[in-house]
């Protein structure tokens, strides 16, 4: 892995400010643990009968930012990237994934999420979570998809020192 460029979050903020920041911060660690890798070892799956590789997350977290961001405020019945039927599992399979087509639909889910959170007003702007059939704030979504990059980032630093041996951050 190359140095460090992740920004970190302030230590004082205000709550938009701070969930952004971390939000950001995440979705930088998760390019961060895949960076200098081939597509091959992108594929690496964890153990069988596991499918969970880095590229299976990337293309995961995909699905997440448009399932949160996309499909609750801009339109609700937006396909989903690599499932018709709104099956997150399938993102994982990156058996014929490359870095370049998941990254690419990563990059753009993430810009897209970023844009909706920048025009909205505020934090309390609601939208309708399709899946739930229930009205969700701006703010829980944030902080949603914050606690769904906690966790894969968590996966990612095992996948990334099954790969290489590289550990940290």
């Amino acid at each position: 892995m190359s140095s460090d460029h992740r920004t970190a979050p302030p230590t004082l903020g205000s709550e938009r400010d701070t969930l952004r920041a971390f939000l950001d911060y995440h979705r930088a660690t998760l390019a961060m643990k895949c960076e200098g890798l081939t597509d091959e070892e992108l594929r690496q799956r964890s153990m069988p009968p596991s499918t969970l590789s880095l590229l299976g997350l990337v293309r995961h977290m995909a699905e997440v930012e448009r399932a949160w961001f996309r499909r609750v405020f801009e339109d609700n019945d937006a396909p989903m990237v690599w499932s018709d039927t709104i099956d997150f599992q399938a993102a994982y399979d990156a058996s014929a994934s490359t870095r370049a087509e998941a990254f690419t639909a990563w990059e753009a889910e993430v810009e897209n999420s970023r844009r909706i959170e920048r025009e909205a007003g505020s934090l309390d702007l609601t939208g309708r979570q399709p899946r739930w059939g229930r009205e969700v704030s701006l703010r829980m979504v944030m902080v949603h998809v914050l606690l769904e990059y906690g966790r894969h980032n968590g996966h990612a630093d095992f996948l990334r020192e099954g790969v290489d041996g590289t550990v940290g951050a």
